[in-house]
């Protein structure tokens, strides 16, 4: 009996494993091809410079562009001999092909650093692609359960005893590189219960940002009472007019940006 569901947890094991070793190569493929490439250095990296990110940034991320040819992780895992029916089930293809292709890659990390999923953004500018594409949930993957940033910014959220919480993956990043890394994005759920916990385990205190314009703001105080019920101190931090923390930390730096959030972060129940 006892062997039976040890043989059972081992290959559980053995196959979150191998999700693992999977996506860490996808990731690889796509950030080499990103910064050594024609084709990714134009597209890819141009972008990230544009938005100010380091190339030292770029690496500690694990960003990556996907190339528009739909076979190029397809034939990179056939020649490489990985298991291509895991490959379908993480969502890195599809019918056999690329499922990410002529996109921005950003990894998604567990808590111990492990890539989990990948959110990817379309630089084009035809309005019928979508802007952000995710991984699919997979055993490895709970969107409710992650958040965005959170393993380069655990330690800091613990020694500030604060966590931001942004909207996007470029906000965090963002707001890391300018020295403010006790932040994390909830990326492309409204918040959840979930990751309110997550956090919980290195702060009591949540502040959380929205842009200046955003219609996020209903959805803010849905999300506001989550983190109260879990017993926790919450403050709100709306942005100038048609900021968001990537524009605005880029603008006025690292000093300012602290001072602002000091001076206009409201407390929660003062603010509703």
């Amino acid at each position: 009996e006892e062997t039976e569901v040890s043989e059972e947890v081992r290959r559980e094991i053995q196959k979150k494993d191998s999700f693992f070793i999977i996506n860490g190569f996808a990731q690889k493929l796509f950030q080499e091809y990103l910064l050594k490439t024609n084709e990714g250095r134009a597209i890819g990296l141009s972008y990230f410079k544009e938005r100010g990110f380091l190339e030292s940034t770029v690496e500690k991320w694990g960003l990556g562009y996907a190339p528009e040819d739909r076979h190029f992780l397809f034939n990179e895992l056939k020649q490489g001999g990985y298991n291509l029916e895991l490959a379908h089930e993480l969502g890195l293809l599809k019918e056999n092909r690329d499922f990410f292709h002529s996109r921005i890659v950003f990894p998604i990390r567990n808590l111990s650093g492990k890539i989990i999923g990948i959110g990817a953004r379309t630089l084009s500018s035809n309005k019928r692609i979508p802007k952000y594409i995710n991984s699919p949930e997979s055993e490895i993957y709970n969107k409710r359960k992650t958040l965005f940033g959170l393993y380069f910014a655990k330690t800091a959220i613990r020694k500030k005893d604060t966590c931001y919480m942004v909207e996007g993956y470029t906000d965090v990043i963002s707001l890391h590189q300018n020295g403010i890394e006790n932040v994390v994005a909830s990326s492309g759920t409204a918040l959840t219960v979930e990751q309110i916990k997550l956090v919980k385990r290195f702060s009591e205190n949540i502040t959380v940002v929205y842009d200046g314009d955003s219609a996020g703001i209903n959805a803010a105080l849905r999300g506001l009472d989550l983190i109260l019920e879990q017993d926790m101190n919450v403050r709100l931090l709306l942005l100038p007019d048609g900021e968001d923390p990537d524009s605005y930390v880029r603008k006025v730096g690292h000093t300012s940006f602290t001072e602002y959030v000091s001076e206009n972060s409201k407390d929660f129940i003062l603010f509703k």
